[in-house]
């Protein structure tokens, strides 16, 4: 990789830490993608199907993740993301994210990212990503005039 993004095999991203997540945090993204499913924000429907706080979007989790990778290597390097949500991540939980560089060698310049968040002891998601090399600039007409 290039622009000093460590991306040789066995390179760990810097850890990040999330949260608590805020019941505001969950309601401000529920604005945005317009999930308003109440199990995401009364404390009453998320008590009868069985969590002890309202659970956060897994958009909003997944969001984070490819903040976080974004972060680290620049959007514009992010070629493929895919998220597996293992157990729910609730409101007032903090997200533990890690991960590495798995491999450099798939000769397309790209290196494949394994990630994982957790709260406590609780292994939340898992993720794959690939990131690349910068994209060249396109060159069209109006930019050659």
């Amino acid at each position: 990789m290039s622009a000093g993004v460590p991306a040789a095999a066995g390179a760990e991203l810097p850890r990040r830490v999330v949260g608590p997540l805020a019941q505001t945090d969950v309601l401000r993204f529920a604005g945005a993608c317009g999930d308003f499913n109440p199990l995401h924000h009364d404390r009453a429907v998320a008590a009868r199907a069985g969590f002890a706080a309202p659970v956060a979007m897994g958009q909003m989790t997944a969001g984070i993740v490819a903040a976080w990778i974004t972060d680290w290597c620049g959007v514009e390097r992010l070629r493929d993301l895919e998220v597996r949500f293992l157990a729910p991540v609730l409101v007032g939980d903090t997200l533990t994210l890690t991960g590495g560089v798995e491999s450099d060698e798939d000769g397309r310049g790209t290196a494949p990212l394994a990630v994982e968040g957790s709260t406590g002891d609780t292994v939340v998601l898992t993720a794959r990503a690939v990131i690349g090399p910068t994209p060249a600039p396109e060159t069209t007409e109006r930019s050659r005039t």
